[in-house]
């Protein structure tokens, strides 16, 4: 079969690898559609496995089930997690599921940008899911992406009328654009250095886009009946976007950490006004079974139009030049790869 392997940002090669073997409990799954992560051109993270087959949001079709399995059969549309926790561990049980060793251990087999991929067991129990007909491969790559923003703004303690600032209009950024506008958020505000990404958070309905290096915290004021913001939500990495939250974020209000920085990046944080003004700031990292079941069932109901987000479509064999696009970060948004193409 072919498959995309990563070496670097710039260097992405199709090559031939055996189609993987199965076992009793296994299942190989053919894949259709396979979205490309911000977090696969993080370099600094990605290049230390290198050489490595990506791609972790995926969809596809059950091409063969191992002896043993009687929950799915082949034919079925399904997306597949690529991480999947425990269910019985200490953090498991305190609902703290992606902190799982688990979790952090398990993939499927090579990855997303290749023809067919190797179900493990505990992914064929606990993060495999029937893909309704009513959504299309395409829109299912952005379950994944999608289950990580609902665990982020759930966490959030977010409630209907808050208002939102979301520094960075990427995909996540515009995911939660999407997901607070259909849970009934107040205002939701939206930033990016690129006029590309404004534009798009502008056509979402974003209450307002602001450029990043403007005054934003006088801006959510003058637009927020003095106010700051209820939830501000970083999903840009630059630690010019964290100490901007800080400054953003209204007495007794949340600070999402939804974008890792580089890895020796240190947060300063001031704490007396952190103190006094009863200021919470957390982190939100992957997704657990459950996010994934709500975000297939609010991207099924068109509430999140995920649809809107893609921008590009390459075959396998061109899966270096979305890893460029998505890499450069300027006129694209989700670049999606397709395998069998």
């Amino acid at each position: 079969m072919r498959v995309a392997t990563y070496y670097n940002n710039n260097t992405v090669k199709l090559e031939e690898r055996p189609v993987p073997q199965i076992g009793p409990h296994e299942i190989l799954v053919k894949t259709i559609a396979s979205g490309i992560c911000g977090s696969d051109v993080m370099e600094w993270y990605r290049i230390k496995k290198a050489p490595i087959v990506l791609g972790h949001e995926i969809t596809g079709v059950i091409e063969k089930t191992g002896s043993a399995v009687t929950t799915f059969k082949q034919g079925d549309r399904v997306s597949v997690s690529h991480h999947v926790p425990c269910n019985t561990c200490y953090h498991c049980l305190r609902g703290n599921h992606t902190v799982c060793h688990t979790l952090h251990t398990t993939n499927f087999d090579p990855g997303g940008f290749s023809e067919f991929i190797r179900v493990p067991q505990i992914n064929v129990d606990r993060g495999t899911f029937i893909l309704p007909d009513t959504v299309s491969f395409e829109d299912g790559v952005y379950i994944e992406p999608l289950g990580c923003v609902i665990r982020g703004l759930r966490s959030s303690g977010f409630r209907a009328g808050d208002s939102v600032l979301i520094l960075g209009s990427g995909i996540s950024g515009l995911l939660f654009l999407l997901l607070a506008q259909a849970l009934g958020a107040g205002k939701v505000f939206t930033t990016d250095i690129s006029g590309y990404r404004l534009k798009m958070a502008q056509r979402l309905g974003a209450t307002a886009v602001l450029s990043a290096g403007e005054n934003i915290p006088e801006k959510i004021k003058n637009q927020n009946n003095g106010r700051l913001a209820d939830i501000v939500i970083v999903c840009a990495g630059a630690l010019a976007a964290y100490d901007q939250a800080l400054k953003s974020v209204e007495c007794g209000g949340t600070i999402l950490c939804f974008a890792p920085t580089d890895p020796n990046t240190k947060l300063v944080i001031p704490a007396n006004d952190f103190w006094r003004n009863a200021i919470t700031i957390l982190p939100s990292y992957a997704s657990s079974p459950l996010d994934t079941k709500l975000a297939i069932e609010l991207i099924d109901s068109k509430r999140v139009p995920v649809s809107r987000l893609t921008t590009h479509r390459f075959g396998l064999q061109d899966t270096d030049k979305g890893f460029k696009l998505v890499a450069e970060a300027n006129e694209s948004m989700k670049v999606i790869i397709e395998p069998q193409r």
